[in-house]
Order: C-alpha cells, then sequence, then structure tokens
C-alpha cells in the first residue's frame, strides 16, 4: 500500500531559474531526437503549467510511470540526466591490425596473394579477411573502413574480345549510326522488283 501511495503522490518540480529553463528550452526545440524531446517537454509541463504525472502522461502519450522516472531523474540530474545513458554492447571488432592488414591487402592484386580471381570486389575482401584475421565484418564494413582511408572500390570493367582477328573491324561496324543513304540502299535491296 504504501508503494501505491509513494506513486499517486504528486512529484514537485521547483521554481527553475532562467538558465535552467533555457537550458531545457533550447534541448526542446533543437534536437533531432523525438523522445529526449519529450523528456523536455515532460519536465517544461511540470514546471510551468504545474500538471501532476498523470495529466502529463496525456498529453506526451505516455505512462504515468515514464513521466515519473523522468521528472526524478531531471531533479537528480539536470537536463543531462534526460539523456539515454551511453550502453557500451559488444566490443569493436575491427583492430587496428585488422585495418592494417586490409589496406595492405587491397593495394595487392589478388593473384599475388594466390587467390582464384584477378579483381577485388568488397565481398572478396571481406571474405578473404575472415580468413586470414579470423574477424568477420560485412562488405558494408569493409566499404565504409576502405572510404575512411581513401581508398573507393571501383566497379569491374568488363571487356568482350574475340580471337577474330577483324573483330576490331565488325565492332568499329556495329557502332557506327545507320545513315539514310545506308538505310535507303539496305531497304531498295530488298524490296521485289517487279517487272511490267
Amino acid at each position: 500500500m504504501r508503494v501505491k501511495e509513494e506513486f499517486m503522490r504528486p512529484i514537485r518540480i521547483p521554481t527553475l531559474t532562467p538558465e535552467q529553463l533555457d537550458a531545457l528550452e533550447e534541448l526542446y526545440r533543437t534536437t533531432r531526437n523525438a523522445r529526449l524531446r519529450t523528456r523536455a517537454q515532460m519536465v517544461l509541463l511540470a514546471t510551468e503549467r504545474c500538471l501532476t504525472a498523470a495529466e502529463i502522461a496525456e498529453i506526451v502519450r505516455a505512462s504515468e510511470e515514464t513521466v515519473r522516472r523522468w521528472l526524478k531523474r531531471y531533479l537528480a540530474e539536470g537536463v543531462e540526466g534526460l539523456r539515454d545513458e551511453p550502453h557500451p554492447g559488444a566490443p569493436r571488432k575491427v583492430t587496428e591490425e585488422y585495418l592494417e592488414q586490409l589496406i595492405h591487402a587491397v593495394r595487392r592484386r589478388p593473384r599475388s596473394l594466390d587467390l582464384p580471381f584477378s579483381l577485388w570486389t568488397l565481398q572478396r575482401l571481406a571474405d578473404y579477411m575472415a580468413e586470414s584475421t579470423g574477424i568477420r565484418v560485412t562488405y558494408e564494413s569493409v566499404r565504409v573502413h576502405l572510404k575512411a582511408a581513401g581508398i573507393v572500390l571501383s566497379r569491374p570493367q568488363h571487356t568482350i574480345t574475340s580471337p577474330d582477328p577483324e573483330y576490331a573491324l565488325k565492332k568499329r561496324r556495329s557502332k557506327r549510326p545507320a545513315t539514310a543513304l545506308t538505310l535507303s540502299r539496305e531497304t531498295s535491296s530488298t524490296m521485289p522488283t517487279s517487272s511490267t
């Protein structure tokens, strides 16, 4: 029962100094983080309009418990208390040694590393690095790390060749635009002649 009474007791935000109010309004106006803006709005509603947590919860479409938690955090830590705490997460996979080896590999031809292809692609680099370092990252991660080092892989250019000695001449002919004279010759040679 005591927990419920404590939950129902209104949280009073004391009158803010002009500096505190300016900091809250600045945060509310400038942040791109919608959750952070909502938290600033909760405190502003509590201090400027003297609304209860239940009334604020209806306005911001959050639970009363959520409103209470952020008001308490603001009272304890100020504006910084409204920000999310950093979550350390998994340690970074890519090490300095990995980056050095990646840059060294991309500057060499794959065949010189006894690989069965002539050109690097991002996926081939990611696979090669996974085999040689034991660190598996996506090809997009490889692209980002190469870009940070000033290296951009271009798409391979495929060329068609032929053992035919007249291939170059035929290729030029096929690329030449058709002129009106050649079109009229072709159509006249295919038209049947009348014998009248």
